[in-house]
């Protein structure tokens, strides 16, 4: 276990592992996490009992698949046998009654790590956790076993979308925030926002002037005998209603003195009226459990960087803006592409975020750097060194692929289907090949395998097929003489636009790139969408 904590940094790997092995207890004040769930896919096959050879519960960044098999198998049983056992006897309760099947190897996978979150987690600390419909009740479930049930403070309901037409139900527009605090003291700061115009009180009236005017109860609930409270004042009996009066007979002639009583023409009860005329531009509401005020990221936003999950700013910059101060420590687990971090770095907060993909830690570090310009991003667990990336190469060759390429500087182009690249794994930022001609390099990887001659032809194949002028090979083992020799067999690329010629097939590898060495290619544009650079903005909620 960790003794100090280092923030404002990313974490590779499996959360559960690095929460172990990095996040001291009681460190951090807020946490918020959306783990993946694919909610998109049928009841029938959520729920499906699973014979157990399935694939192993796994998280890809731009995959939802988790489901019951060895890991999942394993993970049920280090919680059945370990010291939460009020979480063991619900989750067991949960796969008991549900079966084997995509859902509880879900609720499995989460148990362990919620624990874990909330052994990380200050005495004072607030826990969000973002979910769907779909597994969103039985996370309640689970998390009220894990936090203690009079720990729960909100259920809230995000309009995350519109309404489109579907078949046999309701259109799903909307997700979850399950909000929990660790214990009786925590940090919780009201919000406010501008009110819907469209949304006048009903409390209105026409005032003098023709100016309209606030106006509240005289009256509050419930029947008392206390002194004139429960006496009738100007003809009208509070106890008929079931209620008493608020306030004292003496200050409310004082308010009707000055004017400030409403009487109603049709003899209703009296009402205060506000001192002051109501300003509709100044109205402010308070925020409550139901946000429809927040906008997803459409296909127009500016923040809109292509990830599928990707959450808006606004909507994290609340919760950080009620749930932390200043200088706090704010933890995504699952950070996917950086909304909670980049969040919590614009509010002045520091902040952790561990992924277990390197497409997700790439694009997070993307958005810092394009966010925030001149920031330097620690990522730990990732290589910087050719043993390092050896290392990766032999546990997983598609997260190697993902980390080569983001070192490379590459945009990844496959997932995990063989042959869905068709032939390519990623390609560098588009060059200019003339003054309205953009073109690509296309780049392939080669980690763990024996590298050979024929993996230079088939590069060549690639990108005489897609027409492309640059094909770069990148390898983790030096090429060999053959190689070296087709590839310089494939001639130049001569641009007349930049004056200058470039091979078209380059061999470059893992250990020149962590060097510092660079393919020959023209000057580049970058293929991310880059998130906007942050500047000072009007603020659309503020604190009570």
């Amino acid at each position: 276990m960790a003794t100090g904590l280092e923030t404002n940094v990313l974490y590779y790997g499996d959360n559960l592992d690095i929460l172990r092995r990095y996040i001291p207890d009681e460190s951090v004040d807020l946490i918020y996490l959306d783990p993946p769930f694919n909610s998109n896919r049928s009841y029938n096959v959520l729920f499906r009992e699973s014979g157990g050879a399935g694939s192993e519960a796994q998280i890809e960044a731009f995959e939802d698949s988790w489901h019951w098999g060895p890991a999942a198998q394993k993970t049920y049983d280090d919680v059945q046998t370990g010291p939460h056992q009020n979480v063991a006897r619900m989750l067991k309760a949960m796969v008991e009654g549900l079966g084997h099947n995509d859902v509880t190897a879900y609720l499995t996978m989460m148990a362990i790590r919620l624990v874990a979150l909330r052994r990380a987690l200050k005495p004072t600390g607030s826990f969000y956790l973002h979910c769907d419909p779909t597994a969103g009740p039985y996370l309640r479930v689970l998390m009220d076993s894990i936090f203690g049930a009079k720990n729960f403070r909100n259920e809230i309901t995000w309009k995350r979308t519109n309404a489109r037409s579907t078949e046999g139900r309701w259109p799903r527009v909307h997700d979850m925030l399950l909000f929990y605090s660790k214990g009786d003291q925590f940090l919780f700061k009201p919000l406010t926002v501008k009110a819907d115009k469209a949304k006048l009180p009903h409390t209105l009236i026409t005032g003098p002037g023709g100016r309209k005017y606030q106006t509240y109860e005289l009256t509050g609930p419930g029947i008392t005998q206390a002194g004139e409270s429960g006496q009738p004042w100007r003809g009208f009996d509070p106890s008929k209603m079931g209620r008493h009066w608020a306030n004292s007979f003496a200050v409310m002639d004082e308010w009707d003195s000055h004017g400030l009583i409403h009487w109603p023409r049709d003899g209703g009860f009296p009402r205060r009226r506000a001192q002051e005329p109501f300003d509709e531009e100044a109205r402010e509401v308070t925020v409550g459990d139901v946000w429809t005020d927040v906008d997803r990221i459409n296909q127009a936003a500016g923040e809109r960087l292509g990830y599928p999950t990707q959450k808006p700013l606004a909507l994290l910059e609340r919760i950080i803006n009620a749930s932390s101060n200043p200088g706090d420590i704010v933890l995504d687990p699952f950070c996917g592409c950086g909304t909670a971090v980049h969040a919590a770095h614009k509010l002045d907060r520091r902040w952790i975020g561990i992924d277990v993909t390197h497409l997700a830690i790439g694009l997070v570090r993307r958005r810092m750097r394009d966010a925030f310009p001149g920031i330097e991003i620690k990522v730990v667990g990732e290589p910087v060194d050719l043993s390092g990336a050896r290392d990766l190469a032999a546990r997983d060759k598609y997260q190697f692929q993902w980390w080569a390429l983001d070192h490379l500087g590459a945009q990844p182009m496959s997932g995990k289907k063989k042959g869905s690249d068709k032939g390519i794994d990623g390609v560098l930022p588009f060059f200019a090949g003339g003054e309205h001609d953009f073109r690509r390099v296309i780049v392939s990887v080669k980690g763990g395998e024996r590298v050979g001659v024929h993996m230079v032809r088939d590069l060549r194949g690639v990108i005489e097929r897609e027409n492309e002028p640059i094909g770069l090979l990148l390898t983790l083992e030096p090429p060999t003489g053959p190689m070296k020799t087709e590839a310089a067999g494939a001639g130049f690329y001569e641009s007349e636009f930049w004056e200058k010629k470039y091979p078209r097939l380059q061999i470059l590898t893992v250990e020149e790139m962590l060097a510092g060495k660079k393919p020959e290619m023209p000057p580049q544009r970058s293929p991310f969408a880059e998130a906007p650079r942050e500047r000072q903005r009007a603020k659309t909620e503020r604190l009570l």
